[in-house]
């Protein structure tokens, strides 16, 4: 006899579903998909094909999937997809500093690298109230490199929670990323792993952890916005193999 149960008519039950496209991405889907008919129609199968890839990868680029967020509000949520390239204690940025801010005592800057296979919207690592957004112009780095924290086009994002706990991140822009698009501005309410804005086309995104909290991921793990543990506030102990 089979030990595993049937399923009663009311237990829950899940499926997959293709993404949805985010709206930011929908203009592109459809341009491209235009490209793709009229190279079809003219009979120009060698670049009609290739160009129906493409159409695809715009399509999952922009694709924004649900997420099963942590409602424990002592987690410190990832805002991007993508793998952690570096895990280090550096001077917090000019644009997060301050009394008002982050302070000026250096923190643990987590990095997580987006590429363009990713999925590109990033999320509130934390609920609270949307203190600072700064944009600043920039150059076009590849996005692993440490420099371009501070040369790419970049937008830095302060969000403080309801125990007056701040956290900051920045989104960069990256050697393919042209374009970062903000969903938040100050004063705006947000709600943990709620959607704050997207980069284009493979970028970057840095999260400083507060003082006294040691960062859950590890050099080469892949994080999943909305989803994966950064930290929790005021948790001190290192995964296994932390070089801090």
């Amino acid at each position: 006899m089979s030990s595993i149960e049937p399923t009663g008519a009311g237990t829950p039950s899940a499926e997959w579903r293709w993404p949805a496209i985010h709206p930011e991405g929908r203009k592109y889907v459809v341009i491209a998909a235009a490209i793709t008919l009229i190279l079809a129609w003219c009979a120009w199968e060698t670049l009609a094909w290739p160009m129906a890839g493409v159409t695809l990868w715009v399509a999952a680029f922009f694709r924004d999937p649900i997420r099963s967020v942590p409602k424990d509000k002592e987690l410190i949520i990832s805002p991007a997809d993508g793998l952690v390239t570096m895990i280090q204690r550096v001077p917090v940025p000019r644009e997060l500093a301050g009394p008002d801010a982050l302070g000026d005592l250096p923190m643990v800057r987590v990095s997580i690298f987006m590429s363009v296979f990713d999925v590109h919207i990033n999320r509130a690592p934390v609920a609270g109230i949307v203190r600072r957004v700064v944009y600043i112009s920039g150059k076009f780095l590849n996005a692993s490199l440490d420099k371009a924290s501070e040369e790419n086009e970049r937008q830095h994002i302060l969000v403080e929670d309801g125990e007056g706990r701040r956290i900051g991140f920045t989104q960069i822009a990256g050697l393919v990323a042209r374009r970062i698009v903000p969903f938040v501005k100050d004063g705006d309410i947000v709600a943990k792993g709620q959607r704050i804005g997207l980069i284009r086309f493979g970028s970057r995104v840095d999260v400083f952890l507060p003082e006294g909290t040691a960062p859950r991921v590890a050099l080469g793990q892949r994080c999943i916005a909305g989803e994966t543990v950064l930290g929790r506030f005021g948790e001190t102990t290192l995964v296994e193999g932390q070089p801090l």
